[in-house]
């Protein structure tokens, strides 16, 4: 796992980088929340791919679990993948509700990722 480090406003932005999943359970999203905090770092950019598939089913509560998290600690999170892709009607409107709330977001790109902090 690599941190690249994006600087925003002087807000510190982690982008955590790997080929493995680095998150399989809301202990290992706490894990990782936990590592980036005491590194310094304000926000988190996450991939897709880092991500267990049954992140996106929503019925396993995975999801859930991680982003209260994110969100308890005041810790954004913008996650980043072709969510273009899942079907599931409740995943498209909780992808949708979160993007509204701007304190996790799912985005295409690692542009918009930035963007998404610089507002």
């Amino acid at each position: 796992m690599i941190i690249k480090s994006h600087t925003i406003n002087d807000i510190k932005i982690a982008e955590v980088i790997s080929d493995e999943m680095l998150i399989q359970s809301p202990e290992d999203g706490l894990d990782l929340m936990g590592n980036i905090y005491y590194q310094g770092y304000d926000k988190v950019i996450l991939y897709e791919k880092n991500l267990t598939p049954e992140f996106f089913d929503l019925k396993t509560k995975i999801a859930g679990e991680i982003l209260q998290k994110f969100s308890n600690y005041r810790i954004g999170l913008v996650i980043i993948g072709n969510f273009s892709k899942y079907e599931s009607k409740s995943i498209k409107e909780f992808i949708f509700e979160s993007n509204k709330m701007k304190h996790v977001n799912f985005v295409e790109t690692l542009e918009k990722a930035l963007v998404n902090f610089s507002n």
